[in-house]
């Protein structure tokens, strides 16, 4: 049965959408961008430090389910220029040191806010 997953340590959802929904085992995050908990936009911060944030929200959402990055199985990141992927993938993997999960980049024309990147994941809570 499907639940809804929110924290207060990661950025309100703005629309009709949760943070993150449960199912079972399976944690499905929404797409997270580089703001901050208390609504700072990173939007001119380099790539690096968006994709800081953007994962640091995520890593609050698993973990007010009680999950850890390490139980992440799949990531998506989009990014408004792939030409900024080695910035985002030397951030990205201080959060996967070992077994890092499974993963998809892609350049995409336009993101929320106007950010460069967001992310997203998938992961297990057993």
């Amino acid at each position: 049965m499907k639940r809804t997953i929110n924290t207060a340590d990661a950025p309100d959802a703005v629309g009709a959408y949760s943070q993150a929904t449960i199912d079972e085992s399976l944690v499905f995050t929404a797409g997270q961008i580089p703001l901050t908990p208390d609504g700072e936009l990173l939007d001119d911060e380099p790539i690096s430090t968006q994709a800081e944030q953007a994962l640091s929200n995520i890593e609050a959402v698993l973990a007010a389910e009680g999950v850890e990055m390490s139980d992440v199985l799949k990531v998506t990141v989009y990014l408004d220029d792939i030409e900024d992927f080695d910035a985002m993938n030397d951030t990205y993997a201080g959060f996967f040191d070992e077994e890092p999960p499974a993963r998809s980049a892609v350049e995409v024309a336009n993101l929320p806010k106007g950010v460069g990147v967001e992310i997203e994941a998938i992961a297990t809570s057993e």
